[in-house]
């Protein structure tokens, strides 16, 4: 067997006679790890079967992070500068918590009643598998609940009443629908070593550096040391783009030059505009929205700069400065609504209050709705990114698709993997098919029953439930196959919206719950899928992540829906800054662009906006473009196989990528590019070793010291309403308020001179 290894790597053998079989085994065993080198380098191929993981201190610790950070996700999302706290720092500080119980709890047994089961309240040394079950219950409290933009238009935008059971049901429904598809799926995107999920890397170098014993190189730090220095240089500095200096989060040098042309602030903006030469100081602008770059494959950076330069600084210029849709009325970068004369359109002459839904006669005579041409062509290009995802997976995953289709339905399934895959199925038992396929049903039959019962309040029939959820079906595994690979989702929203848009117009909820159950089942069932593959890289027996799975999903999704009710009924005129005191935080500016798709959607409808009554038919081209745009890299990928770049152009990222805009704005893109450019290429190539050992815990550390900064400034100052020195630098803005003023003759709009 293997001993040791000698000085300069090479593995000892003892080759007795009786040990050959298992030396020729363990060496066939390496030469068959993942072939993804990411993955090599950072997830040990080995495992310990009788470590403790689902045990009383995962339970208890799990559903307190769970509970915590549901609600302080919540809480915060509803506000003016929204917070997110991570799984990540649940994972740190569950640390130090786990070893003081195995330290102090009295290890005394006890039996279910009625069961032949019985625990023991300290099963030993905290482990790192109990560790890792934390954590999955911690993401569940941090994934937030999508339906809760529905409870909230309805109540704070359109001010009717929603049932609270109807609304409960619909919070879990949406959650817990994902579990069908990836019990469906989970053989190709979980056993698969080709489907590697970067963004699992990050936690598992972070459980590494907390729990493996580290040698400390000569003139280094170990891997805790490297994250504890990080953390708290984070921790520290995160205290001055948050309060003392927030205009360092995002700095436009061409605002402060010309300060009164409305053109040079548009082209200068990072937060309005094109962003050229803004940048900022601050992690939460690099990572804020787009994910940390530094755990996004550096192909997919390139791919995703493509696209951001191709439709920020192709696109739009050409489309707003040509004045196509009337362009020039309207801001140049925007995801509000307008009608014609450029104010904000005035949803309340269209929409029928006793029936609600669209008023024909009265939307005749007041205006058509408009869209900033930037907002018209990112939906556009969502077409075009769906499209292209199906065209993509079939092109270059479909034979692979189909070898491992026919594998697994010829039971000779074990034989694919890698060594991850081969001692997973070794020293565990699989979680049975038909657990999935009870939680599908039970779900299935709640979604039907909340949108058929409570007076039909959510206005959606029981068909629209069940062509959503063949929508999910049908997308999961090539959307899956993706992220899996590239660490970017493509969402399903547009393209729910527009087909529950044509069949069932004018009706905003409908519009609403068919989209949420259409696209959030097939992203939950990709975060379940995700969370698999994260307990498959840590040897977490699959019966236990499926529980705790199931257990955290259902107590997040409660306490998220908990917190919403209790302050969408108790904060007067929550989401109205008009109505709202000076200073108020409760803006809910997520839920305002939730709203306004609800509108434009739901409303007034595709078929008024995007078919042959509307402004913007010729956006459905682009499906026909995505769906033949992978083509020619495919082709070019088959007649030069030896040119591995031409396989790393992914057209969908490519199509996607600036779909994120807004909320994320140009200073966000540009930042993210050059961190991932720096470390995932030159780190990587020049530096390979201090990247292995370094760079996913360096992404977890500076994510974990502006969360516990943000947490801390919030609830010892901000919520005293001690908001920070009165100075310039306080403000939250780049200086660029020309940047979304129109630049149409006649235009009156507040605040913008009139050309």
């Amino acid at each position: 067997m293997i001993k040791a290894k000698d000085g300069d790597g090479t593995p000892q053998f003892n080759l007795s006679e009786e040990n050959l079989e298992s030396n020729f085994q363990k060496t066939r065993e390496e030469e068959n790890d993942s072939p993804i080198e990411e993955v090599r380098l950072t997830v040990p191929p080995t495992d310990d079967p009788s470590e403790p993981a689902l045990t009383f201190r995962t339970w208890i610790l799990g559903l307190t992070s769970c509970c915590l950070l549901a609600f302080v996700n919540q809480f915060f999302g509803f506000r003016q500068n929204q917070l997110y706290v991570s799984s990540v720092s649940a994972q740190i500080l569950v640390l130090p918590l786990g070893k003081l119980m195995a330290a102090t709890i009295p290890s005394s047994s006890f039996r279910v009643p009625f069961t032949k089961w019985s625990f023991s309240l300290n099963p030993g040394p905290f482990t790192l598998k109990e560790h890792v079950l934390i954590t999955i219950f911690a993401n569940s409290g941090s994934n937030s609940v999508y339906a809760l933009n529905i409870v909230t238009i309805v109540k704070a935008f359109y001010h009717r009443n929603l049932h609270p059971l109807a609304a409960m049901l619909l919070s879990q429904t949406t959650q817990m629908l994902g579990y069908g598809w990836a019990g469906l799926f989970r053989r190709y995107l979980v056993d698969s070593p080709y489907m590697w999920w970067p963004a699992n890397l990050v936690q598992v170098s972070l459980f590494r550096a907390l729990h493996e014993k580290d040698k400390r190189p000569r003139g280094g730090h170990t891997r805790l040391q490297f994250f504890f220095m990080v953390f708290i240089s984070s921790f520290a500095y995160y205290l001055v783009p948050s309060y003392l200096f927030p205009s360092i989060s995002c700095i436009s040098f061409v605002c402060l030059i010309w300060r009164n042309s409305i053109t040079a602030q548009q082209i200068g903006s990072g937060l309005r505009g094109l962003g050229i030469g803004s940048f900022g100081i601050d992690w939460s602008t690099v990572a804020g929205f787009l994910g940390s770059p530094l755990a996004t494959p550096g192909f997919a950076i390139v791919n995703i700069l493509i696209g951001f330069f191709m439709v920020v600084y192709v696109i739009n210029p050409i489309v707003y400065w040509s004045n196509f849709y009337e362009a020039k009325r309207f801001p140049m970068i925007s995801a509000h609504t307008f009608d014609f004369t450029g104010k904000t359109y005035n949803i309340s002459r269209i929409l029928n209050a006793k029936t609600f839904d669209i008023d024909q006669a009265n939307y005749d005579g007041y205006s058509k709705l408009y869209l900033s041409a930037f907002f018209a062509f990112t939906y556009g290009l969502s077409f075009a990114t769906l499209a292209a995802t199906i065209s993509h997976v079939a092109l270059f995953h479909g034979k692979t698709i189909w070898q491992m289709w026919r594998r697994t339905t010829s039971a000779v399934g074990d034989q694919l993997g890698d060594v991850h895959t081969r001692l997973m199925k070794k020293n565990y038992k699989e979680v049975p098919q038909w657990w999935f396929y009870t939680v599908l049903i039970i779900m299935v039959a709640l979604a039907l029953y909340a949108c058929e019962g409570f007076d039909k309040q959510l206005q959606l029939p029981w068909w629209g439930i069940l062509l959503a959820c063949g929508i999910a079906l049908f997308f999961t595994l090539p959307i899956g196959i993706i992220q899996a690979t590239t660490n970017w989702q493509p969402g399903l929203n547009v393209i729910t919206e527009l087909i529950i848009g044509y069949m069932y117009p004018g009706r905003p909820l409908a519009n609403v719950t068919f989209k949420t159950y259409g696209y959030i089942s097939m992203s939950q069932a990709l975060t379940f899928v995700s969370d698999f593959k994260l307990g498959h890289y840590m040897k977490i027996p699959p019966r236990s992540m499926f529980l705790v799975q199931l257990v955290g999903t259902v107590v997040a999704s409660s306490v998220y829906f908990g917190t919403a009710w209790w302050l969408l009924t108790t904060i007067d005129h929550i989401c109205d800054p008009a109505l709202l005191p000076e200073g108020s935080p409760w803006t809910c500016p997520g839920d305002d662009v939730f709203y306004n798709a609800s509108i434009i959607w739901g409303v007034v409808g595709p078929l008024r906006m995007f078919g042959k009554l509307g402004v913007y038919p010729e956006m459905n081209w682009f499906f026909l473009v995505g769906l033949l745009a992978p083509v020619p890299v495919w082709w070019l990928s088959r007649q030069f196989p030896n040119q591995e770049w031409i396989r790393l152009i992914n057209v969908p990222i490519i199509f996607g990528a600036g779909l994120g805009i807004p909320p994320a704005r140009s200073v966000n893109y540009l930042m993210w590019g050059v961190v991932g450019i720096f470390f995932n290429f030159y780190i990587y190539r020049k530096h390979k070793g201090w990247w292995a050992r370094h760079n996913y815990i360096l992404s977890a550390a500076l994510d974990a010291g502006v969360a516990f900064m943000g947490v801390l400034i919030y609830f010892t100052l901000q919520s005293k309403d001690i908001i920070g020195p009165e100075w310039w630098g306080l403000s939250s803005t780049d200086r660029c308020p020309l940047a979304s003023c129109p630049t149409a003759p006649g235009i009156v709009v507040k605040g913008c001179p009139v050309h």
